[in-house]
């Protein structure tokens, strides 16, 4: 099971996310690599926004191939290059994330892997076995 809280005395999030999830039970994990913003073609848009979409993209197909879904997210950690419009950042993570609300971390740093890569997600989900 997983149980979601944003205790009292903290701020509340600023973004789609809660400060943490405990679970608790029989469960399946799983742990992805980093997922960039790169299509199946190793096509990597040049708009940073279009590379995230394309990360989350990649993380839902990785999901759906272990038989989970964006409700077994448990957390995502986010390094971005560069600059960001935020409010279409959190829209686009908005979107993906539905009603669902992983913990988040995000993390500007100066390069990634490759110069063109702008976006790299890690993402750990967690599934209860009574639940599948």
């Amino acid at each position: 099971m997983k149980i979601s809280r944003n205790p009292k005395g903290i701020h509340e999030p600023v973004a789609p996310y809660v400060h943490q999830m405990e679970v608790t039970g029989a469960n399946r994990w799983l742990t992805l690599s980093g997922q960039l913003g790169m299509d199946v073609h190793n096509d990597i848009p040049e708009d940073p926004i279009n590379q995230l979409e394309l990360a989350l993209h990649n993380i839902k197909l990785n999901l759906e191939e272990a038989n989970m879904g964006i409700e077994d997210l448990t957390k995502l950690v986010f390094y971005l290059v560069g600059n960001f419009d935020t409010e279409k950042r959190r829209q686009v993570v908005k979107d993906f994330l539905g009603d669902h609300l992983p913990c988040t971390t995000m993390i500007y740093v100066v390069a990634l892997a490759a110069p063109s890569f702008k976006v790299e997600i890690d993402a750990w989900a967690c599934q209860a076995i009574d639940d599948k």
